[in-house]
């Protein structure tokens, strides 16, 4: 049985060690990357399981390339950064990370999430690849929405997640403490603005009325629910 891949990428060495022998002593395989170029390389051989991305990248933007593997390649990104601000951290999830920890970090920590990642994607689903729902159509197998018209966007693997949550139990109430023991991740303040982050950018994308959504309700102090007739293929 092969070992899930983890790519570790961080211009610190003693970062890129440490968490690479966790991850090792864990039970999976990993790879260390020290710039974005060399990483890039590496994604046109094999596909990680799991990226783990620092945003302080000397040549590049890690933000442009958490952007560019979560859309583009649905892949699963957690992001290791020193940067803690709150709109760091809520423009990280915007682009399509599944997580982000903030150094410094306990590696045991990081094991834990990736677990929790990895653990998510291999939870069997009950339904298909593809769902129809009030005049949509969603592509798990590609992560893209197309409307009426045949017009595709892209949703990144975090949002495939939760709009998955919402198409598999539509017209049922999904409370917050359901979606944090499905989804995984830290659970609190963090877990809450991943969810937010994730819901606005889907309701955005469905070109929901901010104000007035007709898929995606808000039932405050307990969840949502999502208002749809959903089949699968």
């Amino acid at each position: 049985m092969n070992k899930p891949l983890i790519t570790i990428l961080d211009d610190e060495p003693a970062i890129r060690s440490m968490l690479s022998e966790a991850l090792q002593d864990a039970g999976y395989e990993t790879k260390t990357f020290a710039r974005a170029t060399e990483f890039e390389q590496a994604l046109r051989r094999t596909t990680p399981d799991v990226c783990l991305v620092d945003l302080g990248l000397p040549d590049r933007d890690g933000l442009s390339l958490v952007h560019r593997l979560a859309l583009e390649q649905g892949a699963t990104v957690i992001i290791i950064s020193g940067r803690a601000q709150v709109q760091d951290k809520i423009t990280g999830l915007e682009l399509g990370a599944d997580d982000y920890i903030i150094k410094p970090f306990d590696p045991a920590e990081v094991v834990a999430r990736v677990r929790a990642r990895l653990r998510t994607r291999a939870t069997p689903t009950p339904t298909g690849q593809t769902a129809k729902f009030n005049g949509w159509t969603a592509h798990f197998d590609r992560y893209s929405l197309e409307d009426a018209e045949g017009t595709e966007t892209p949703f990144s693997h975090a949002e495939g997640e939760v709009l998955r949550l919402f198409l598999e139990s539509p017209n049922r109430l999904i409370t917050r403490d359901y979606m944090q023991d499905t989804l995984g991740g830290a659970a609190g303040d963090s877990f809450d603005r991943a969810m937010d982050v994730r819901i606005s950018r889907l309701r955005t994308k469905l070109r929901e009325d901010p104000k007035n959504p007709r898929l995606i309700k808000t039932i405050y102090g307990a969840g949502y629910i999502f208002l749809g007739d959903v089949t699968w293929a």
